[in-house]
């Protein structure tokens, strides 16, 4: 059955209810920030974010003698966006509600466009993006060079994680063995493990001990499901693979921060099905194909696009092995993208 289509009249309906829904909830939490700020705050004092829920955010204490303990809590409405794994300056308040007063600046961020274009930050202060991917839903590897390619611009080491690796199989194993293959030649770390029983966990774990790491990945890779093993009590939610479609159905709605008992921290980022790289440069993405560095510059003519220019330093790699025909065609692939990129 065709999708029916919206009338213009029908559209500024929509657009004006939701309008005004939304004014309501930003009226009724600026009274309730009023009356929290109207009564008695307790002092100032640093915490950490832990999950995002629209207006409001969990906050945990990192200091004082209640160290540890979580809260919700309000954000003035001069304040940036916060996301998980923000340090902030905040004060609590009567009925275990509190006012973030600050944000502290971050070390680094890992950033996307939204629907509309719009940078939107998904985690902060992280050291460690882990790119989770499986058997099925099948992989693509121009989607994992994106997260590549934004943990370079963000500064941030990556960790290409293959989970389910019990589901290999004659079938899938050729296409799986040909995509790790490029990575491993290229020098990225990577891990195979088995979430559902238990096989390169421990390694997993000592990879992770005394990080800040965020999981990334389409949905249905099993990232709840790592969490799950390797912090037990935390139980996320687990959702199944859509038969239909065979992609996974989103099981993390909003970005949650767990302590490993070792030490170190770990985002688990709700499942995406494509990584928009619209904020990035055609410089920054050359940047994020590291067996790129030492042909960049070297081509004949200085504004050369590596398409089919004669004396083009990387269609010469190419040619001769240096560089995979997977990675250059993700190359031009993100490079064809980043005017039309929206998610």
């Amino acid at each position: 059955m065709a999708k029916r289509q919206l009338n213009r009249r029908q559209n500024w309906r929509i657009e004006k209810i939701q309008g005004e829904r939304a004014a309501r909830a930003a009226k009724r939490e600026s009274q309730a920030l009023e009356t929290l700020e109207g009564g008695d705050l307790g002092p100032e004092q640093t915490g950490l974010v832990i999950a995002h829920f629209g207006v409001q955010v969990e906050v945990e204490a990192l200091e004082g003698e209640h160290a540890g303990q979580v809260c919700r809590c309000y954000l003035r409405a001069n304040l940036p966006a916060l996301v998980t794994g923000d340090k902030v300056v905040w004060r609590a308040g009567n009925q275990g509600i509190g006012v973030i007063v600050a944000q502290l600046p971050r070390s680094t961020e890992l950033c996307r466009p939204d629907s509309r274009g719009q940078l939107k930050p998904v985690a902060a202060n992280v050291d460690l993006i882990v790119i989770v991917f499986a058997p099925m839903p099948e992989p693509h590897a121009n989607l994992i060079d994106r997260y590549l390619v934004a943990a370079e611009h963000a500064g941030i080491h990556p960790l290409l994680l293959l989970n389910k690796a019990d589901l290999i199989d004659e079938q899938n194993a050729p296409a799986l063995n040909a995509l790790l293959a490029v990575y491993r030649q290229l020098g990225y770390p990577l891990l195979e493990v088995s979430a559902h029983q238990g096989d390169g966990m421990q390694q997993l774990q000592a990879r992770l001990d005394g990080h800040i790491s965020v999981f990334v990945g389409q949905s249905g890779v099993g990232k709840s499901s790592l969490v799950n093993s390797l912090l037990p009590e935390v139980q996320a939610r687990v959702g199944a693979l859509s038969e239909w479609s065979g992609q996974g159905t989103h099981t993390t709605t909003t970005a949650r921060l767990f302590h490993f008992p070792g030490g170190g921290e770990l985002i688990d980022s709700p499942g995406i099905r494509e990584f928009g790289l619209g904020h990035v440069s055609r410089a920054d993405v050359e940047a994020g194909f590291i067996e790129f560095a030492d042909l960049l510059g070297t081509c004949r003519f200085r504004d050369c696009k590596h398409d089919r220019e004669p004396g083009c330093a990387l269609l010469g790699a190419l040619e001769d092995g240096r560089v995979q025909q997977q990675r250059m065609n993700s190359y031009r692939s993100i490079i064809a993208s980043l005017t039309q990129d929206t998610y």
